[in-house]
């Protein structure tokens, strides 16, 4: 009786021992995924997440208000991709614990030259800081996010520039 009752005692503590290492893991598997973000790899992510939000937010105005149909073409495509970057970047900023500004920007339209300058000198911001970001980040999600979204951003500074040149 007494073997037996040392046997459960000894699977209790062997179970209990074995829980709390997993927990322990977990833990600080957690802890890594989190801890893992330089305060420039979350400064990068709550400016990207804002830009999105402008680019979004501008894209959507060019598409209401624009009078030339490239230049409505390329909101539409603003609205769309930026759209899906600024998801990814989201996922990313949960997985990380990190909060991404939420408030939606105010813009209002001027002309479709007012907007295209702006796309043309907003992309060649944004295309150093991503770029940037891909060569200094030290977390491989934002590092690799900022990799593939300086591709796009590259690809819609070529597009603005090319819309710009084409407005009189």
């Amino acid at each position: 009786m007494k073997t037996r009752l040392f046997a459960i005692i000894a699977v209790t503590i062997v179970t209990l021992t074995l829980a709390g290492f997993a927990r322990a893991q977990t833990t600080q598997a957690n802890a890594n995924e989190n801890g893992s973000l330089t305060t420039s790899d979350r400064t990068f992510m709550k400016k990207a997440g804002k830009g999105g939000m402008m680019e979004v937010a501008m894209g959507k105005l060019a598409e209401e208000h624009a009078t030339n149909e490239d230049v409505k073409a390329f909101g539409k495509r603003m609205v769309t991709e930026h759209s899906k970057a600024n998801d990814e970047l989201q996922s990313i900023a949960q997985k990380k614990g990190v909060t991404l500004p939420s408030k939606q920007p105010s813009v209002k339209w001027t002309s479709d030259k007012a907007y295209m300058n702006a796309m043309v000198k907003d992309h060649e911001q944004d295309l150093a800081e991503f770029q940037k970001e891909a060569s200094d980040a030290k977390d491989p999600d934002v590092k690799q996010f900022a990799e593939q979204t300086a591709k796009m951003v590259q690809e819609h500074l070529d597009l603005a520039k090319d819309t710009q040149g084409k407005l009189k």
